[in-house]
């Protein structure tokens, strides 16, 4: 009973459907009608212009994002625990060309105005510190914590009255505007660009970058033919975006997935370390709890020495999920 990672999860049907229809001679690269469509269909989702690049992992997606937004010398402050700090083998800092992460804490791994004041503060103005040029968030965070419209509106001002620019990981977008019920323009927020990912929600290697300032897009395009992540045949990665997104399937899927974390946080119940907001379930357990579950069947991630992670997608069987409540509530 697999609770390991969204990563693992099954490609949805209508994504195999999909790209078995794209299967069928067109222009390369984005040059394909697919790909030419995106920014139209994601101008409709947002209701603004904006300018889409397809990628094929998140860590891609991610740095190819804030290497509009950073120059080498610059840096990008962003959680102590985000993926860009601690799961991305320092890609940034070589998209970059050697940019620095400045770090800030927050609770949920969430930024703050608060926290990211604080890390401006020790900032001295000059050629001999790193000066910060954008703020990264992660939506939802690294512990499945949403950011609320209000919260991203109040970073966004912060943003534009330092001149910064504000980047999204949205690696889980689509379980936060599950969440927050909220449209994903209001999800999103004043962000430059966001990575939204499609790979943990039924795609099987689908991430794009949305840019509002669509003139960005262009330098990322660059970028991402230099770094080699221009795909031959990018019609592939277009569909499945496309078969995504079509009525609202996205949505649906990140709302299955979100239900069935519920489920298993209901079972965790005192041992939750956070009231989970997306599709991740943070508990504590000791070493002889971890082995009575995976005895059990159960597979999951050792998050630290204090606490585990399960992680629920949008094929997790209601089955598997009750079961696992079942086991935590037993232990």
């Amino acid at each position: 009973m697999q609770f390991l990672s969204d990563n693992a999860a099954r490609v949805h049907p209508r994504v195999w459907q999909a790209m078995q229809a794209a299967d069928a001679p067109d222009a390369p690269y984005d040059g394909d009608a697919l790909s030419r469509r995106l920014d139209a269909v994601f101008a409709d989702l947002f209701g603004r212009d904006c300018a889409v690049v397809w990628a094929g992992t998140g860590t891609a997606a991610n740095c190819l994002a804030l290497a509009t937004l950073v120059q080498p010398h610059g840096g990008v402050i962003c959680h102590r625990e985000s993926h860009i700090e601690m799961d991305e083998g320092g890609a940034p800092g070589f998209y970059l060309h050697g940019a620095k992460l400045l770090l800030a804490e927050g609770a949920g791994a969430k930024l703050s105005v608060a926290a990211v004041e604080q890390v401006l503060a020790g900032i001295t103005r000059g050629v001999h510190q790193v000066q910060a040029h954008a703020i990264s968030v992660t939506q939802a965070s690294e512990y499945g914590q949403a950011y609320t419209p209000d919260e991203l509106r109040a970073l966004g001002a912060l943003a534009a009255n330092r001149g910064l620019g504000l980047h999204m990981d949205g690696a889980r977008f689509a379980n936060a505007v599950a969440f927050l019920g909220c449209s994903p323009a209001e999800a999103a927020g004043p962000v430059d660009a966001l990575s939204f990912g499609f790979t943990k929600n039924g795609g099987m290697d689908a991430e794009v970058i949305v840019f509002f300032d669509p003139a960005k897009a262009d330098l990322a395009r660059w970028r991402r033919k230099r770094a080699g992540h221009l795909h031959s045949k990018g019609r592939f990665m277009a569909a499945q975006v496309v078969a995504l997104l079509e009525g609202g399937l996205w949505l649906e899927l990140a709302g299955h997935a979100n239900a069935l974390a519920a489920e298993v946080a209901w079972g965790a119940s005192e041992r939750l370390v956070y009231r989970p907001q997306a599709n991740e379930v943070f508990a504590r357990l000791t070493a002889a709890e971890r082995a009575a579950l995976r005895a059990q069947g159960f597979a999951f991630y050792d998050w630290d020495e204090a606490c585990v992670r399960f992680v629920t997608a949008w094929d997790t069987r209601e089955e598997d999920a009750r079961a696992l409540s079942r086991a935590l509530a037993a232990l």
